[in-house]
């Protein structure tokens, strides 16, 4: 699925404020370069429903083994493996007579210290390794952990590699043993090493998303092949936020702009974002926020909700807005199926150029039955114009006053809202009073 830098950004995948981000809340890694792996999992939402379904079932795979996963390989024991192959040893003697291991202790003793401390991360690591392989090996695997778990399988047949295996830790080994076995990994072991580093980075980036799954209840969605866009949802709520409101959606071709309206601060923004990231979700493969959820393979997905001014290209805000208008046309007239999220058009003019701007836009945008619009708007004006438009659905989020104070119920009505509170918003944060003061 298509998504670019903008639409990253406002569906907060990743946020300056890390703590803020989709990465930040599922990043369950043990290693930092598993952390890189999800990263790089989360810039490549898939394409095509084979590889959606092949992470489905990985992640299905790895969550009855999450408990049983092997503590003893940590980030630290990655650091040390690596930096093993990048440290500058005397050459570690390869001998089963105790006079070189002897020899090298007295005159190389800081080189054997790193020596045996390594060794001893590469028997945790190795074990690790081992014990992976054995709880995901699975008659019906899938194709991902399977092509893994061969592939580790491979690195420690060696004779050699097997020995260490065998080694128990409780019992010390002896200097000449313990060098035996770093100069096999020094030497003969490098490359090996460093793919079964990448090995276990890689199912530490799907153990996150299994992780995550498990953590906030995710549910798989079923994804359906089909020439049309299709989006329906129960219980669908917004992973970032830790007292969500769950909504329910549908929208379908004959179904496909849904015009949201609502006072600030009732819940719109939030619904969107919910709506995008559960279908960004899906498209990675993962569980999605929802009781369950049904769509469509998406070929990509558009946001419009954070538009920023180019001061420096001396670019205003709706230019920007407009640019951003005529690039979505552009990608969504293409013949694909896409989903087009767009929150408070036209905010950089006044109210009746928007109004005329957002009506154009919205007609137009009418025309288009391949793809999935999400639309909201304070200018509930113009909805009364869009009635006639069979494709078009009106929802709206309540706000109720009650003694100047505001109550959201974050519920999503059928009609259009007419609400404006901003006035009375000034006024309950004493920004009125204030001003009267000065």
């Amino acid at each position: 699925m298509e998504i670019d830098k903008v639409t990253y950004h406002d569906l907060s995948i990743f946020n300056n404020e890390e703590k803020y981000s989709l990465l930040h809340r599922i990043n369950f890694c043990i290693t930092d370069g598993g952390k890189e792996r999800l990263q790089y999992l989360l810039t490549h939402p898939h394409h095509n429903l084979e590889k959606i379904q092949q992470t489905q079932k990985a992640l299905q795979q790895i969550i009855p083994v999450l408990n049983t996963w092997p503590s003893q390989i940590t980030n630290g024991t990655i650091i040390v493996l690596e930096k093993f192959y990048g440290y500058p040893f005397d050459k570690i003697p390869d001998s089963h007579s105790p006079v070189p291991a002897f020899l090298y202790q007295v005159f190389d003793t800081p080189d054997y210290s790193l020596v045996r401390y390594s060794v001893n991360h590469f028997i945790d690591f190795l074990k690790g390794m081992q014990q992976l392989q054995q709880l995901l090996t699975a008659e019906h695997s899938s194709p991902l952990i399977k092509r893994i778990v061969t592939d580790i399988e491979k690195r420690l047949k060696d004779e050699q590699v097997q020995q260490i295996l065998t080694t128990d830790k409780r019992k010390k080994l002896s200097a000449a043993k313990m060098l035996r076995f770093g100069h096999y990994l020094r030497y003969n072991f490098k490359q090996h090493a460093e793919t079964l580093i990448d090995l276990y980075q890689q199912l530490d980036a799907y153990y996150s998303m299994a992780k995550a799954v498990t953590t906030f209840d995710l549910h798989f969605p079923s994804m359906v092949e089909s020439d049309e866009p299709l989006i329906q949802a129960n219980g669908l709520y917004h992973l970032l936020l830790q007292t969500p409101v769950a909504y329910n959606i549908t929208l379908n071709p004959k179904a496909n702009f849904l015009f949201l309206t609502g006072a600030n601060m009732a819940g719109k923004s939030t619904f969107i974002k919910s709506v995008g990231c559960a279908v960004y979700l899906a498209h990675l493969g993962m569980g999605v926020p929802a009781a369950s959820m049904q769509l469509s393979l998406f070929d990509g997905l558009l946001s419009n909700i954070q538009v920023q001014d180019n001061i420096v290209k001396g670019e205003s805000y709706f230019y920007n807005e407009v640019q951003r208008v005529k690039n979505t046309v552009i990608k969504i007239t293409d013949g694909r199926k896409w989903l087009v999220l767009i929150d408070e058009l036209f905010k950089g003019t006044n109210i009746q150029d928007a109004m005329h701007c957002s009506t154009a836009v919205i007609k137009g945008l009418l025309k288009i039955k391949n793809s999935l619009f999400i639309l909201s708007t304070h200018l509930y004006e113009i909805g009364e114009e869009l009635k006639v438009y069979p494709n078009i659905s009106f929802r709206y989020f309540e706000t109720t006053a009650t003694d100047e104070q505001l109550e959201f119920s974050y519920q999503l009505k059928e009609g259009i809202s007419n609400d404006r509170f901003g006035y009375l918003i000034l006024k309950r944060e004493k920004v009125v009073e204030m001003l009267d003061k000065l």
